[in-house]
């Protein structure tokens, strides 16, 4: 059963059509979220003691910050089962995640720069965890750049896709550069159940803003891969009948 749903995700007409049925639902569930997110990060947490209400950055920058590697993650393994077995639909995956992701880690990079300012007396440094973000939107940029070299888009998609995985390698180093390397981050917060090292209405919105910038991040892409599936698959008659109806 577990390899029929596998087999039916790789079909262009199947992907679209569910696809397409999934987007009201979540683009319902994504602004739900941010509208509670926001509300509780903006005017339901408290102040930090030291940083002021300048800490309200981090409800956008912890969240696309981890996005852009949970994506990364994603476009790396959706490019390796297209690589390997040959699935088209794993390759639209991996393009259309490839400019979000970009985005996400441009936010990251952008919002933190705003919060360094007050925190640490400089828009930037050449922290550790920051320099391997910076990698991490050089290996989106890449991968697109790679992809479009080729005038031959399965050639592309293939050469793009070797990028993509060999980049998963700079994953561990931005989560771990601040146990491996003396930066000016601070370690995890949110992972340490046994003693909470953030205020619980702080928590709420950051956990809360996670979800919803995920998914906000996800319903783009689901439009991305639709219109990239739009793009392959021109003249079909499947796709002729979906569009007409």
């Amino acid at each position: 059963m577990s390899w029929q749903w596998f087999h039916r995700l790789s079909s262009p007409k199947w992907f679209y059509q569910i696809s397409g049925r999934m987007l009201p639902w979540l683009w319902t569930i994504t602004l739900a979220l941010l509208a509670f997110g926001l509300y509780q990060g903006l005017y339901n947490s408290p102040a930090d003691y030291q940083q002021g209400n300048s800490v309200r950055i981090m409800y956008l920058h912890v969240p696309t910050a981890m996005a852009s590697m949970f994506f990364y993650v994603y476009m790396a393994i959706a490019a390796a089962v297209g690589y390997i077995w040959r699935i088209k639909v794993a390759h639209m995956v991996a393009v259309s995640i490839a400019p979000v992701g970009a985005m996400m880690t441009f936010l990251a990079l952008f919002t933190g720069s705003f919060w360094g300012r007050p925190t640490w007396n400089t828009w930037w440094i050449w922290d550790a965890r920051i320099t391997s973000e910076l990698i991490l939107l050089f290996l989106y940029l890449g991968f697109m750049s790679l992809h479009q070299a080729f005038d031959d888009r399965e050639v592309g998609d293939r050469a793009a896709g070797v990028l993509a995985m060999v980049g998963l390698v700079n994953i561990p180093i931005i989560h771990y550069s601040v146990y491996w390397w003396n930066t000016l981050h601070q370690g995890a917060t949110i992972s340490k159940f046994e003693k909470p090292t953030i205020d619980p209405s702080m928590l709420t919105a950051l956990l809360t803003m996670i979800v919803a910038i995920i998914l906000f991040a996800l319903c783009i892409i689901l439009i991305r891969i639709r219109t990239e599936i739009m793009s392959r698959e021109y003249g079909k008659q499947w796709l002729k009948e979906e569009i007409c109806q």
